[in-house]
């Protein structure tokens, strides 16, 4: 009886996800509709008896993957002027508290030990697939995770900071790198 509630609930999530998808006219709003039904597919994984595979949807799918169709949203978005007022009073201090303790956070957790006090185990484990899986990531390979982490989130703002900079119309005194004016007279080249 349990099963069947979940199976309905989890199928009338994906489905209304999937509706609200298609007719969602914010492009926005319709990829929180994709995590949703992207998140729905997963409890059916679970269901399944696959929970490799619902950590995986999950992970790649939901998070990774619709964080990537949100910048490329914002960045299809640079043409529009920005108001530089934040619409949350205290977002900026917020932002700041949270950057630190995760900052912390991975100090705290880089080190050779849990934060139990024991220590990290090397070589194979025994367990399912995801017991291994999270093991090894968050022991034995934490330190390169965490850097891992670290240098995309660089790189996905260094390439929104980019974007941005470069949406910004030229000069009219601009004529771009290594090309002389052209003489009176003269028709520019392209």
């Amino acid at each position: 009886m349990v099963e069947l509630v979940l199976f309905v609930l989890a199928a009338a999530v994906t489905l209304g996800g999937a509706l609200g998808v298609i007719i969602a006219r914010n492009p926005v709003h319709a990829a929180l509709h994709l995590v949703a039904v992207l998140v729905a597919v997963a409890v059916f994984f679970v269901m399944q008896q696959a929970p490799l595979l619902a950590a995986v949807q999950v992970i790649v799918y939901a998070s990774a993957v619709v964080v990537l169709f949100l910048f490329v949203i914002m960045l299809l978005g640079i043409d529009r002027r920005e108001s530089l007022t934040e619409p949350l009073r205290h977002q900026r201090p917020l932002a700041i508290a949270v950057a630190v303790a995760l900052t912390i956070e991975v100090a705290v957790l880089a080190g050779h030990t849990w934060t139990t006090g024991a220590r990290t185990q090397q070589g194979t484990l025994s367990g399912g697939a995801v017991e291994v899986l999270a093991e090894n990531v968050f022991t034995r390979y934490l330190w390169p995770f965490e850097v891992l982490a670290v240098l995309l989130v660089v790189a996905v703002v260094g390439g929104v900071t980019l974007a941005r900079h470069s949406g910004e119309p030229a000069g009219a005194d601009d004529l771009g790198e290594g090309r002389a004016a052209p003489e009176p007279g003269e028709v520019p080249g392209p």
